[in-house]
């Protein structure tokens, strides 16, 4: 299959638009985060059928719980999930946050060539990050009590953070106290894997 095929299959999967420009965006961001990677450790998935599961459509799958319009994206490494949920929606504001400066000038790159004027690029520890959002969201945190301990104060009132995790995510729910939380079941595309998205909101 090709890997365009495989994409727009994944989209209309998604309930998102199959539009060209779309596809020629997100595959142009596959083919610099690769070019990249060549030089730079950005994603030790290099296979383009694989990436476009693994990576474009496992971010895209999360859509639907972005409701507010400044999004946190911490930890964001090679822009995931920011910059392809970036791409779809360009009505919400994206901030990806990462403390590696290599990871970041390869998001500033890929915000130049992909145009993004919806995408602003932090460089820093989340610790020293203090600007309040409608979501905070990562598939990057090692764990939720340091995901909530780190980020629900930077939430606005009703914001939400969103964690991307797989089905081991359960031994860690114990530690989230003085909050509120739902757990999501997140189909993605052509993946044969069980994926989750812990909501968490501020008691």
């Amino acid at each position: 299959m090709r890997v365009s095929d495989l994409l727009e299959e994944g989209l209309q999967a998604l309930h998102l638009p199959v539009e060209s420009r779309l596809v020629d965006q997100l595959l142009s961001y596959q083919h610099l985060l690769l070019r990249w990677n060549k030089s730079t450790n950005l994603t030790a998935i290099t296979e383009p059928l694989k990436f476009v599961t693994h990576h474009l459509l496992d971010a895209l799958a999360v859509h639907e719980f972005l409701a507010g319009k400044r999004i946190l994206d911490v930890g964001s490494g090679a822009g995931l999930p920011g910059i392809p949920l970036a791409l779809i929606k360009p009505d919400k504001h994206f901030i990806l946050l990462d403390s590696n400066g290599k990871k970041t000038r390869f998001m500033m790159q890929a915000r130049i060539e992909l145009g993004l004027q919806n995408v602003t690029i932090v460089e820093s520890r989340v610790e020293k990050y203090d600007d309040c959002v409608d979501h905070v969201i990562s598939r990057a945190f090692s764990s939720l009590e340091d995901f909530s301990s780190n980020c629900l104060r930077l939430l606005n009132k009703k914001g939400t953070l969103l964690a991307m995790k797989g089905p081991e995510y359960g031994s860690e729910m114990d530690a989230l106290v003085n909050c509120q939380v739902r757990v999501h079941a997140v189909s993605v595309p052509m993946l044969d894997a069980v994926r989750y998205l812990i909501e968490i909101q501020a008691s």
